[in-house]
C-alpha cells in the first residue's frame, strides 16, 4: 500500500473488552469452500507458508471483512479495498496516487496485490518486512487510514459481529493486534495469481497466438532479467532511469545508503494490463508509454540499472507484439474469484 517516508514497523499488542451495543450480523458464507493455498508446480517455495498462522476458513473470512471494513481508518470512511480493489488485481485503477482520508493524497501509486507469500519485504521500498506487519503501514499513515492501533482494537472489541468472527477464526472474543494482523495475512496471502493465458500457455493447455509468441521471445530477450518468471519479477530495487535527480529517494529511504537513491521494486507484471497506471509514482497512464520509455526516455544517473543504459531498441511492430504478450499475463480467474470480493456488496 503506497505511502511517503516508510519505517520498518514491529508488532505492537493489544487487548481491551469493553460493552457494546448488537451490531448488524456479518455474512460468513463464502461462494467457494475451497480455502487452500496452492504452489503451482515449478514455482519456488513461498516464504510465507503459514506455519506460524494456520490456514482456516473462518480466519480467511475474518480477514476479508477486515480488509474490507471502512472501520480500520480514523473516520471509517477508507478500508484496504478502497486503494486496492479486486477488477485491477487489487491495484488502484486510474488513479496515479491513492486518496486516504479527509481526501488526502499520497505520494507513491498503489501497487497490485497477489502473490505476496513469495515476497520477504513490502512496499515500493521494501520498508516492511513481514506480510503480518505490512498492513500497520497504511492504517497508522496519516495521509492513508491514520488510526491508532489500540483505538482501533477497541472500536473491532466493541462490535458484536467481530468478537463472533475472532472467536470462530482463533477460538476467543478477545481482539488482539496480534490476531487481527494474522487474519489480514490468512486473507492476503491468499491471493494467488496463477491462472493467466500464460500460465495455461505454459502448462500446455493452450497455443499463442503468432502476435504473442513473438512478443514472448522479445520478452524473454528484453525483459526477463528484471521480470523473471514465474512471478515477472525478480524482487530487487532498481533504478529504471525515470528521473536523473529524485525527489522521493526510494530504496534509500529505509537504508540510508546513496547508492540506493532512486531505486523501487521491481513489480510484478502479472495483470499488468489491469493496474494503470504505472511506475511508483504512477506517472504513465498506458502501457505504451511505458514502452516508449525504455526505448526513448531513460534518463541517467548514478544508479541507474546497467542493463538499461542506452534503452532498450524496439520497433513499432515489436512494441505491438510484447503488448500481446503482457496482455496473455492478466489472470481473468482470480480477479472474477468472489472469494476475494467485498462482503459488504456480496
Amino acid at each position: 500500500m503506497c505511502r511517503g517516508n516508510q519505517i520498518l514497523l514491529i508488532f505492537i499488542l493489544f487487548s481491551s473488552f469493553t460493552a457494546c451495543e448488537v451490531d448488524p450480523p456479518i455474512k460468513e458464507q463464502l461462494p467457494s469452500n475451497d480455502i487452500r493455498f496452492v504452489v503451482p508446480p515449478g514455482w519456488p517455495n513461498p516464504q510465507y507458508d503459514f506455519s506460524s498462522n494456520p490456514l482456516t476458513k473462518n480466519g480467511f473470512i475474518l480477514g476479508r471483512q477486515l480488509f474490507y471494513d471502512t472501520k480500520l481508518s480514523h473516520d471509517n470512511t477508507i478500508s484496504c479495498g478502497s486503494c486496492h480493489q479486486a477488477s485491477a488485481a487489487f491495484a488502484d485503477p486510474g488513479n496515479s496516487v491513492s486518496k486516504g482520508i479527509n481526501g488526502l493524497a499520497g505520494n507513491r501509486n498503489s501497487p497490485s496485490l497477489f502473490n505476496l507469500n513469495w515476497q520477504t519485504n513490502f512496499m515500493w521500498d521494501g520498508g516492511i518486512n513481514h506480510i503480518e506487519v505490512q498492513p500497520l503501514a497504511p492504517i497508522s499513515n496519516p495521509v492513508e487510514m491514520d488510526e491508532n492501533l489500540k483505538t482501533l482494537v477497541n472500536k473491532l472489541q466493541s462490535d458484536a459481529s467481530y468478537r463472533k468472527l475472532f472467536n470462530n477464526a482463533f477460538g476467543t472474543e478477545t481482539v488482539t493486534s496480534q490476531l487481527l494482523l494474522k487474519a489480514l495475512a490468512q486473507f492476503m496471502g491468499m491471493l494467488e495469481s496463477y491462472n493467466s493465458k500464460y500460465d495455461l500457455y505454459a502448462r500446455g493447455e493452450i497455443s499463442f497466438t503468432t502476435a504473442e509468441m513473438n512478443g514472448l521471445t522479445l520478452f524473454q530477450q528484453k525483459c526477463n532479467t528484471c521480470h523473471t518468471t514465474p512471478l515477472f519479477t525478480n524482487l530487487q530495487y532498481l533504478n529504471n532511469g525515470l528521473d536523473s535527480f529524485f525527489t522521493d529517494g526510494g530504496r534509500a529511504e529505509i537504508t540510508g545508503f546513496a547508492s540506493d537513491s532512486g531505486k523501487f521494486k521491481v513489480p510484478s507484471l502479472r495483470n499488468v494490463a489491469l493496474s494503470s497506471p504505472y511506475m511508483h509514482d504512477g506517472r504513465f497512464q498506458t502501457l505504451s508509454e511505458v514502452l516508449d520509455h525504455y526505448v526513448s526516455g531513460i534518463k541517467n544517473s548514478s544508479t541507474l540499472s546497467a542493463q538499461l543504459t542506452g534503452g532498450i531498441p524496439l520497433s513499432v511492430q515489436e512494441k505491438q507484439d510484447i503488448l500481446a504478450f503482457l496482455n496473455t499475463l492478466t489472470d481473468h480467474t482470480f480477479v472474477n474469484d468472489k472469494r476475494f470480493h467485498d462482503p459488504f456488496k456480496n
